[in-house]
């Protein structure tokens, strides 16, 4: 008996080059964390407030209760929109101002998106 050979055709496999291009990750938007200035708060307040939700240290609180008295608004973080949103409750809950009698409750804060770069 004769063996044949049998030759079967084998799938033709596209082998595509990968190029090596590294994708960056995508950054998530940045969004600042705006304290609105008011006539309640002392500067005091601002502080401790920066140094217990933020971690600011007091020098860092007192440029941040200087620049919200000074221009009506100051930024006191850029981070992601839900760590924003965040910080935003948190000041809103801080609760009122001891040294000043009048006072009634938090300051107002609220995000907006960073500026594109």
């Amino acid at each position: 008996m004769d063996e044949k050979t049998v030759v079967l055709d084998e799938p033709v496999v596209e082998v595509k080059q990968k190029k090596d291009r590294r994708q960056k990750p995508k950054r998530q938007p940045r969004y600042h964390v705006i304290l609105w200035d008011d006539d309640d708060h002392s500067y005091e307040y601002v502080m401790l407030m920066m140094q217990t939700l933020f971690g600011h240290d007091l020098e860092k609180g007192f440029m941040i209760a200087k620049e919200v008295d000074r221009s009506g608004r100051a930024i006191c973080l850029t981070t992601t929109k839900e760590h924003a949103e965040l910080k935003r409750e948190q000041i809103h809950a801080f609760g009122r101002d001891a040294l000043i009698p009048r006072c009634q409750g938090s300051m107002k804060a609220s995000i907006e998106p960073e500026a594109s770069e």
